[in-house]
């Protein structure tokens, strides 16, 4: 009998769906005196390379059968795999059935993420893409990972080399306990992306929700210093808060530098002409579109200069040495836009501390993926609100009828309005945010905040934009609104005194419309 300390490697079994760097190792635990078994296009690409290779129906006594769908199902192997060495009625059995051990295990599955991904690809594609051999094969050896080792990725190919050429053909415990980890997670995002190709066929809210995510980037911080973070993507999703972004320069990504990261660019999605948005935890503090990006930032920052120090700052358009010199002026936390000028990062550079993210992500937001909030031990799961009401879907309800100017200016409203914190507020003008009221438990305390801020800066409300994320319970939120110059509002409308909130606005001689939907944000 043997202890799991002692265990050399003698024999490996190799079959790997992606080949990267699968001759060199192989070839490299050739030289360490290690048999090479191994299956179908693997043992074919180690032979064209001149290896020796003993194919697996030498091993199991048992064909590849059925193009390739049956080749290492088979006891002969799984015994192999799986016999405890240290205990005296496994190795009896393994010599009574002339069983032959396999000491390490190197496989990779079938590309199903990638396939399903596929536009185009059919379902018989798909499911032609669901490995079962494969996922058997690693988690026999994981789960026998004191006398088996199991390799699931490439990039480990040098490092196992290393220690099998330090320890003698050997792998510590620590190792094989550490492989063994990464296959079970390896087997389990990709059962869970089988798992969820199908329920997503049947049903929008399965009765069970499965979903993997990997490790994208570790973060500097959490919320506050005091917390660890790190930033994980869903594995196979199409789009994510850091997908297509690159960092040129500045520190490290904290956990809130992603959450504003996210919420910006979400935002400014929204725009195609020239666009900025500052953001403040988690809120716009300041949103325009102008001539230039540079226009947009100046139009923005001046919305709330005070929130914006060590703001986020999201633009849709390269950022220029005039840009940067305007952003050298202020203290900004992140830069993001897709594109810079060499002159505006030698500018930057004498920010050390500004994190600066290119952004090269061109495609949209799949329409059906879920919007997921965590809360106390479950998940929050709905719809994503994408998109947003069509000028023709909307009603005016007042007596006087918006101008063109004052529909492009509540237009521009109700887009920011659909990111900021519930109860929301934004009051625009020359398509700017002149005032924003985020997060108050009341609806009007988020129209006096607006005003107030608006005021703070020294904007003037005559002839300004409304919008309000959801109906106005009374007509108070209004009238403090038309009390400050405020000719045109936009709002879900829905209360039960909408005729008394209409009546408000008609008095005063204002433009109203209803956009018969809310856009709630918590």
């Amino acid at each position: 009998m043997v202890q799991p300390a002692e265990v050399r490697v003698r024999r490996a079994l190799l079959s790997v769906s992606d080949k990267t760097g699968i001759v060199d190792f192989a070839r490299g635990l050739a030289d360490l005196g290690v048999e090479l078994v191994s299956t179908g296009g693997t043992a074919t690409a180690l032979r064209d390379a001149g290896l020796e290779v003993r194919p697996i129906d030498d091993f199991t006594g048992f064909p590849e059968i059925m193009g390739g769908r049956v080749k290492t199902l088979h006891p002969k192997l799984y015994a192999g795999l799986l016999a405890l060495r240290d205990d005296e009625e496994h190795m009896l059995a393994a010599s009574e059935h002339e069983i032959e051990f396999v000491d390490l295990v190197c496989v990779n599955l079938y590309p199903f993420e990638q396939t399903a991904a596929r536009r185009g690809a059919t379902e018989h594609e798909v499911i032609e893409n669901i490995d079962i051999g494969g996922p058997t094969m690693i988690r026999a050896s994981a789960k026998n990972f004191p006398f088996t080792a199991v390799v699931v990725n490439p990039a480990s190919y040098d490092a196992i080399l290393q220690e099998l050429a330090d320890l003698e053909a050997r792998l510590s415990i620590g190792t094989r306990e550490s492989l063994a980890t990464e296959a079970f997670s390896y087997t389990a995002r990709y059962d869970s992306a089988i798992s969820r190709w199908f329920v997503e066929k049947q049903d929008d809210f399965p009765p069970l929700l499965l979903s993997a995510y990997e490790k994208v980037t570790d973060l500097s911080y959490g919320e506050n210093p005091h917390q660890r973070a790190a930033y994980y993507a869903q594995a196979g999703s199409r789009m994510h808060a850091l997908s297509m972004v690159r960092q040129l320069g500045g520190k490290d990504l904290s956990f809130n530098n992603v959450l504003d990261l996210n919420a910006g660019r979400m935002l400014i999605g929204e725009f195609e002409l020239p666009a900025c948005a500052i953001i403040k935890h988690n809120n716009p503090c300041g949103v325009a579109v102008g001539g230039s990006v540079l226009e947009a930032y100046h139009a923005a920052f001046a919305c709330d200069p005070q929130s914006a120090f060590g703001g986020v700052v999201c633009v849709n358009g390269q950022v220029d040495a005039g840009f940067a010199d305007a952003l050298t002026k202020q203290f900004c936390e992140v830069i993001i836009a897709p594109s810079f000028t060499e002159d505006a990062l030698d500018l930057l550079a004498s920010k050390p501390n500004m994190r600066i993210l290119e952004d090269g992500e061109r495609r949209r937001l799949n329409v059906a993926e879920r919007d997921i909030k965590r809360v106390m031990g479950g998940l929050l799961i709905q719809d994503r609100d994408l998109g947003l009401e069509d000028r023709t879907e909307m009603e005016v309800v007042s007596e006087r009828k918006p101008s063109e100017a004052e529909w492009g200016e509540m237009l521009f409203a109700w887009k920011v309005c659909k990111h900021v914190r519930s109860n929301a507020i934004v009051l625009s003008n020359d398509l700017a945010s002149v005032g924003i009221g985020a997060g108050q438990m009341s609806r009007v305390d988020s129209v006096r905040l607006a005003i107030e801020k608006a005021q703070a800066a020294g904007s003037s409300l005559l002839g300004s934009a409304m919008a309000s994320d959801a109906f106005f319970p009374f007509s108070d939120g209004p009238q403090l609104a038309i009390d400050a110059g405020i000719t045109a509002i936009i709002q879900p409308g829905g209360s039960v005194r909408d005729p008394v909130v209409v009546e408000a606005a008609d008095e005063a001689g204002i433009s109203m419309v209803f956009t018969h939907r809310r856009h709630f944000r918590h």
